[in-house]
């Protein structure tokens, strides 16, 4: 096991203060366990690792179910290895079994507090909801200096560089976004960067009244025109579901990616796309 200041034993006579009490400022995992458990023996030192690494921003208590039933009865501890985490004195989340350390990080994330990039990107992403593009660009390039390889900056600053009319850039971005979670928010996005692309060199098909439509409705969505374009791209499915091998629907999808889901314009649109599909 890993000595360290942020990893403790705790039993039932000091766990109201060292778990209970010390949750009031700093988040504290509880790791229900035996010496008998071969699965704990696993997870215990990955804990222990990630806590020591989280330096003095969360803590790790460690229960022995055999030196300490009281405890495992109180807190339904029904299998070991359970996790459990306390903040302000409750249990606010909880876990049975050995995970991978990627799932463990994942979790436990949600629980440190916030650094200084977390808040700049939870700005930048406020504004981007509030269509502040050059700012939130300008907090997003500062957060990717610091951290360059951070999918969720990468998104939103893909998102950020689509409503300025740079899909270029935003396009690099959306490609060297690694597989996780935002790639299907990624996959979204590129056909409208693709199609702002083939806007800008001239590329766009004009043979009949639709493809005259969609022209425009590209051209107000490089101005960051969002309803007016919907709706010139929704009067496309109204005719043609399909058209151009339901170019429309993707660019649709993308521009209401880029508004969010917290916009109400992005619901309406969403029920309205829904309904000439469906």
């Amino acid at each position: 096991m890993m000595a360290s200041q942020f990893v403790i034993d705790v039993n039932e006579i000091n766990f109201e203060y060292e778990v209970i009490a010390f949750s009031k400022n700093t988040p504290v995992l509880v790791d229900f366990w035996a010496e008998w458990c071969h699965p704990c023996k696993t997870l215990g030192p990955l804990l222990e690792k990630i806590v020591n690494e989280a330096n003095g921003n969360l803590r790790l208590a460690k229960v022995n179910i055999d030196q300490n039933p009281n405890l495992a009865m109180q807190f339904n501890v029904r299998s070991i290895p359970t996790v459990k985490a306390f903040i302000e004195g409750q249990v606010t989340t909880e876990f049975v079994g050995a995970q991978p350390e990627a799932r463990l990080r994942e979790l436990i994330s949600n629980l440190s507090p916030p650094g200084p990039i977390d808040l700049d990107l939870s700005k930048a992403q406020n504004l981007l909801l509030s269509q502040d593009w050059q700012k939130s660009e300008m907090i997003l390039r500062k957060v990717l200096e610091e951290k360059t390889d951070l999918p969720a900056a990468m998104l939103s600053l893909a998102k950020a560089l689509l409503a300025q009319d740079q899909p270029g850039e935003a396009m690099e971005l959306l490609e060297s976004i690694p597989s996780v979670r935002e790639v299907n928010q990624a996959e979204l996005l590129i056909p409208f960067a693709k199609i702002l692309i083939d806007f800008h060199q001239e590329n766009l098909p004009n043979e009949n009244d639709l493809d005259a439509i969609f022209y425009n409705s590209i051209r107000l969505s490089s101005q960051a025109k969002y309803p007016i374009a919907l709706d010139g791209l929704l009067d496309i499915l109204r005719q043609d579901k399909h058209y151009r091998g339901k170019t429309a629907q993707q660019v649709i999808l993308s521009i209401l990616e880029i508004m969010g889901e917290e916009d109400p314009d992005t619901r309406a649109y969403r029920a309205e796309l829904a309904s000439i599909l469906f």
